[in-house]
C-alpha cells in the first residue's frame, strides 16, 4: 500500500531548518516516503506559506528560496494541490463552521484537501492537525 502524507508549512520549515527541534523527524518522515517512491502532498496555500518561512524567520537568500521552492514545484514525489474556486468556496465554509477554534484559512485548506484525499498523517508539528482528527508526526 502506498505511503502518501500531507505535509504542511512547519513540516517543510522543520526539515529545512538542521536547528530545529523537530528537523530529525521530519527528515525521518519525509525519507520514509521518498525511500519507497511515494508521495506527498501539499497545497499551494502551504507553499505561499512557506516562501514567507523562508524570509524570515529562516532569512534564506532569494537564491535558496528559488531553488527550494522549484525543487519542491518539479518533484516527482511531490503532488501540489490548487486551492481552486470551489475548494476556496468550501474551505471558507469550513473555517467559518469552526468558530471554536483558531485555525487560519491555510490551516483548514489543508483539512479540507487532507478529508478528500483520505490522508490520515501529516507531517507538522502544528497541534491544530491533532485537534481536527489528524496524526500530527512532529510532536
Amino acid at each position: 500500500m502506498a505511503m502518501i502524507r500531507f505535509a504542511d508549512t512547519s513540516g517543510w520549515g522543520s526539515w529545512l531548518e538542521q536547528r530545529d527541534k523537530h528537523h530529525v523527524l521530519a527528515v525521518e518522515a519525509f525519507e520514509a516516503v521518498w525511500l519507497s517512491d511515494d508521495s506527498l502532498v501539499t497545497t499551494n496555500w502551504v507553499l505561499v506559506e512557506l516562501t514567507a518561512l523562508l524570509i524570515s524567520p529562516l532569512r534564506y537568500s532569494r537564491r535558496k528560496q528559488i531553488q527550494i521552492m522549484t525543487s519542491l514545484r518539479t518533484s516527482s514525489s511531490v503532488r501540489i494541490v490548487e486551492i481552486d474556486a470551489p475548494t476556496d468556496h468550501d474551505v471558507w465554509l469550513f473555517w467559518e463552521s469552526r468558530g471554536d477554534k483558531d485555525w487560519s484559512l491555510t490551516d483548514c485548506a489543508s483539512f479540507v484537501v487532507m478529508n478528500r484525499e483520505g490522508l490520515t498523517e501529516a507531517v507538522t508539528a502544528d497541534h491544530r492537525f491533532e485537534q481536527a482528527g489528524f496524526v500530527r508526526l512532529l510532536k
